[in-house]
This record gives structure tokens, C-alpha cells and sequence, in this order.
């Protein structure tokens, strides 16, 4: 008996257990080890910037799938699918907000992004009324790039009928300008583009200066004014020449609102580590910024931006912090359910005792009302092993030095009294010897 109870109550801890970590799986799920990032075309800002969180996501055994796009409207609409796997992307002001895209959060803004225009040296451009009748490299349909292109271009009024509008963005837009295949080029993206990066060291172009910027930023609330600084590029020969205004928006990177929290705050971490620095259009700590004025920014970013690291991830590696949180939820649960058990089980306890001598009292008031009667051998026989049965139950009964139990002994030796009684009496009125009554069980 003993040992089927044992067992019964292992089987029961092992089922706790394993329902506890079925619910724990599901509760504090792993985070995954291959995420999807859309990014842009190659030698643009986005996706070098993808390059970059490949590396660090790499150090923290997370696979960082850099998916190529034309921009920032095809990562917004591949973030709203979910079949496309896309679960970070890169965008720019104007392009969506948090009605268009409710499953959607921001990490925040990550960098002012400008707009470039270059074009050959040889020639002199001082406002965009001047590029009609070009070819203009803006980027393929459906870009970013060629987005932003068409509304800035639109300001001057040259469209696709008043110029050549040509799908070419990033390395290509380059490749272009440099064999004459095209008369200028507009370009989003930070100064450490690879393509921005080689037209503004490279003599046989020229850097616009958007002269009506401040129009642009009044007419266009999410665009902001930027100047590039005189010799900031370089000393010797000065690159530029002289300040350029430029016009300019910013740039954040978004996530599906089902991405796990640990995956959250690595993203957090490397954001911190690639914006925070100066550059040439932002101060160090400028970013990243929670002040995205189109998405609400991820609580878990927030958090991180503005205390640092949660505990776990300070002193574990990121794929040990998922069982660590499980095992500290399963000790919290416990302990949550196991205290109030543990103050409740002294009285269940007390209960189930007194169940147990309550129904031991209801077999004597059996036997006693059955004494009221006249009784034969045969009944005092039986009622003799019924008082046995009786006084054996009792002394395996728990609780063995409390009232109750010495007062069940008391009753049990008053019954028996009564019923030697009976046994006596039976036997002077029958003549026969009187029936052994005395107990059978001794303490």
C-alpha cells in the first residue's frame, strides 16, 4: 500500500512537472536562430548597414538572413506578409505609419538619411529645374528610392514626361553616371554607402546644393535640412568645396510585433553599437532616438535604450537567457502555487483525520445501538470482530497521541464493557459459557 501511494505520488510530480514545461515551451518560447532582414540593393546605406548587423548577430549565434530589395516600400510590404519570413526591416519617413501597419513596431530611428544628386563636374546644376529633358537615375518601381525621388523631383515638375526617369539605383545608378549612361543620379542613403561614398571622393562628379531646402522641409513635414560641411569629406583638396545643403529624412528600422523579446534586445544592442557614434549629419548618442513620430517603438527597446541590458543578457550568452527564464518561472510558479498549499495543508491535513475518526464513531454508534436490543451468541459474536476490526483501524489511524484519538480509545473500551455485559447475561440465561470478548489488538 505504502508503496503504491509512492508511486502514485511520483507519477503525479512527474505529470506536474512535465505540464509545468509544456506550459513553460509555450509561455517563454525559444528565441529563433535564423532571422530575415530587408534590407536594399547593393552598395546602398541599407544594406550595408544589414552587412553590419550580420556580424554582430553573428557573434551572438543568430543567423542574419540580408535580403536584397528595391527599398524601403517593398520591406514595408514584405514586413505585412507574413509568408515572405521578413521580420526586420529598414524604412524611411513617409513611406508607412502604425495605421497602415498595426502589427508592426519600430526600434526607433536610426540615422538622418539624405538625398544626394550628383551629376558630371563638367557641368553646373544650381537648381532641379535643370535636370528636365535628363536621364535620371531614381531607382526601380516600387523602391524607395524612386518614391522619394519622384516626390522631391515632382516639386520642379519633371516626371517620367519631362525626363528619363531611369530604374537604376545604388552600385548600377554609379556605374551609369561614370560611362555616360546617365546625366545624374538621385540617391538616398548615408555618406558610408559604398556608392555614395565613392561619387563624393570621386572628381569626375559634382554634389548638388539643394538651394530651396528650406521649402522642401515646409512643404514636406517628414523631411528635414541637412548641411554637408566645407572639406568634411576631405582636407586636401577640400571635398566639398564649400557647405551643401541637402534635404533629407530619417531612417528606422522595423520589426513584426510577434519577434521574440531576446531577439528584440539583440537587435536593440547592435543598433546602439552601428548609430550611436557621430557622423557627418547626426552627434554622438543622437541615435537611435525613440521619437519615430509614425510607429509606436517596442516596449523591450525602449527598456533597453534607457537602461542598458537586461540582467541575463549581461552575464549569459544570448541562446542560455530562454532557460534561465524558463527555470526562474517555474520556480516563481511553484512557489506561487506550493506556499498557499503549504499553509492550507496543515488544516486539509486535520481534516482528513477528522473524516477518519468520524467514521470509525458512526461503525460504534452501530454497535451500540445494536446493544440496545436482545442479542444472541451469534450477534454478540459479531459484533465482537466488528469491535476488533474497529480497535485494528484505530491503531493505524495517524494522529495517534491527539484528544481524538484518546477519546475513540475510551469509547472503544465503554462498548466493550457493555458488550462482555450482554456476553455474561446471555450465558446465565442460557446456561453456556460466556463468549470471549476481549480485544485482539494491543498497543
Amino acid at each position: 500500500m505504502r508503496y503504491g501511494r509512492l508511486i502514485a505520488g511520483l507519477a503525479a510530480l512527474a505529470s506536474l512537472v512535465g505540464a509545468s514545461s509544456i506550459a513553460l515551451v509555450y509561455l517563454v518560447p525559444s528565441p529563433p536562430f535564423r532571422i530575415t532582414i530587408a534590407t536594399g540593393g547593393k552598395g546602398t546605406t541599407f544594406n550595408y548597414f544589414g552587412e553590419r548587423y550580420r556580424a554582430r548577430f553573428a557573434r551572438a549565434g543568430i543567423e542574419l538572413n540580408v535580403r536584397e530589395t528595391n527599398g524601403a516600400l517593398e520591406n514595408v510590404r514584405l514586413l505585412r506578409d507574413s509568408n515572405s519570413k521578413v521580420q526586420i526591416a529598414f524604412s524611411t519617413g513617409g513611406i508607412s505609419n502604425s495605421t497602415e501597419t498595426p502589427d508592426v513596431w519600430s526600434m526607433g530611428l536610426i540615422t538622418n538619411v539624405p538625398f544626394w544628386i550628383f551629376y558630371p563636374s563638367s557641368q553646373s546644376l544650381e537648381s532641379l529645374t535643370q535636370l528636365k529633358g535628363k536621364r535620371i537615375a531614381v531607382g526601380p518601381e516600387g523602391s524607395g528610392a524612386r518614391y522619394v525621388a519622384e516626390r522631391v523631383l515632382s516639386r520642379a515638375n519633371i516626371d517620367s514626361k519631362t525626363a528619363t526617369l531611369l530604374p537604376l539605383a545604388g552600385d548600377s545608378a554609379v556605374e551609369a553616371l561614370n560611362k555616360d549612361a546617365a546625366d545624374a543620379v538621385l540617391l538616398v542613403g548615408g555618406s558610408d554607402a559604398p556608392s555614395i561614398e565613392s561619387l563624393l571622393n570621386n572628381p569626375k562628379v559634382r554634389l548638388m546644393n539643394f538651394s530651396s531646402a528650406d521649402a522642401f522641409v515646409r512643404v514636406f513635414p517628414d523631411l528635414v535640412r541637412l548641411v554637408l560641411p566645407k572639406g568634411v569629406v576631405r582636407l586636401d583638396p577640400l571635398v566639398p568645396p564649400d557647405d551643401i545643403t541637402l534635404v533629407g529624412t530619417t531612417a528606422n528600422v522595423l520589426i513584426r510585433d510577434d519577434l521574440h523579446p531576446v531577439i528584440i534586445q539583440l537587435l536593440a544592442q547592435t543598433l546602439k553599437e552601428v548609430h550611436s557614434g557621430p557622423g557627418l549629419f547626426q552627434r554622438s548618442g543622437e541615435f537611435p532616438s525613440i521619437n519615430d513620430p509614425e510607429y509606436a517603438v517596442s516596449p523591450v527597446a525602449i527598456e533597453y535604450y534607457r537602461n542598458g541590458p537586461s540582467l541575463l543578457l549581461r552575464y549569459l550568452p544570448l541562446w542560455m537567457t530562454t532557460y534561465v527564464q524558463r527555470i526562474i518561472a517555474f520556480a516563481v510558479a511553484t512557489l506561487a502555487i506550493f506556499f498557499p498549499v503549504f499553509g492550507f495543508a496543515p488544516r486539509l491535513y486535520g481534516w482528513f483525520v477528522r473524516q477518519r475518526f468520524r467514521q470509525l464513531y458512526q461503525r460504534l454508534r452501530v454497535i451500540e445501538s445494536s446493544l440496545q436490543a436482545k442479542l444472541t451468541p451469534a450477534d454478540v459474536e459479531a459484533l465482537q470482530a466488528e469491535l476488533n476490526d474497529i480497535e485494528r483501524a484505530t491503531m493505524t489511524a495517524p494522529m495517534r497521541h491527539s484528544d481524538l484519538y484518546f477519546m475513540l480509545r475510551y469509547h472503544l473500551d465503554q462498548i466493550r464493557s457493555r458488550l462482555i455485559e450482554a456476553s455474561h447475561g446471555i450465558a446465565m440465561t442460557q446456561n453456556i459459557e460466556p463468549i470471549n470478548v476481549k480485544p485482539t489488538v494491543s498497543e
